[in-house]
């Protein structure tokens, strides 16, 4: 950082550079554009991230974001609330819902297991969704796993998917698909995203 900014600006371009992907380059773009900005637009961008920071919590339910005790999915009757969609992140409910092939509800586990980082099933929400899926007086029929196709994440699924078959051995679990993405090649595709949807292969 150049030594000739004043203080208030230095210490805005080393707080933008803790944001995740920002440089410090970018965080120096960054807070010149906010100096460039009218001082309305500048408070509007502090209220908002002070606001942000005082009113969003974990829903009670499925701990995505919300800004209420549920979140507007739980509390949607339309939804199908026998069907469980469990995610890493509350981020990663956005392209679920994107698709909008997915009716069912969420469950967000708040990251995934990693013995290596310290990341033990007690970090995550796991026992609040073996308890929600098997539960006497739920109606879940079915869990679906959509944990990132990483190694945390399939160790990750493969643990959800080995206590819920111990605990409510009716329930239907099962796992997003993968395999090629839709307008790609083989020849460009690497041997464990072909091998996966080799294995992953349906009838037509």
């Amino acid at each position: 950082m150049n030594g000739s900014y004043a203080p208030p600006v230095q210490r805005l371009v080393t707080e933008l550079s803790k944001l995740p992907g920002v440089g410090n380059r970018t965080a120096q773009r960054l807070a010149f554009h906010i100096l460039r900005t009218s001082a309305e637009d500048a408070a509007a961008l502090a209220e908002a991230i002070r606001e942000v920071k005082e009113k969003i919590g974990l829903c009670e339910v499925c701990f995505n974001l919300t800004d209420e005790a549920r979140c507007r999915i739980c509390q949607d009757p339309r939804r199908d609330h026998g069907v469980i969609c469990v995610v890493e992140e509350p981020s990663d409910v956005i392209p679920m819902e994107r698709t909008h092939e997915y009716h069912g509800v969420y469950h967000v586990l708040g990251g995934a297991l990693s013995p290596i980082d310290g990341v033990d099933p007690e970090d995550l929400k796991v026992a609040e969704l073996l308890a929600r899926a098997s539960s006497g007086e739920s109606a879940v029929r079915e869990v679906v796993l959509a944990t990132n196709p990483t190694t945390t994440g399939e160790a990750t699924a493969l643990h959800i998917a080995e206590e819920l078959r111990v605990r409510a051995p009716n329930l239907s679990v099962t796992r997003l698909a993968s395999g090629l993405p839709v307008g790609s090649d083989l020849e460009y595709a690497d041997e464990v995203t072909l091998g996966k949807a080799l294995a992953g292969r349906r009838a037509v």
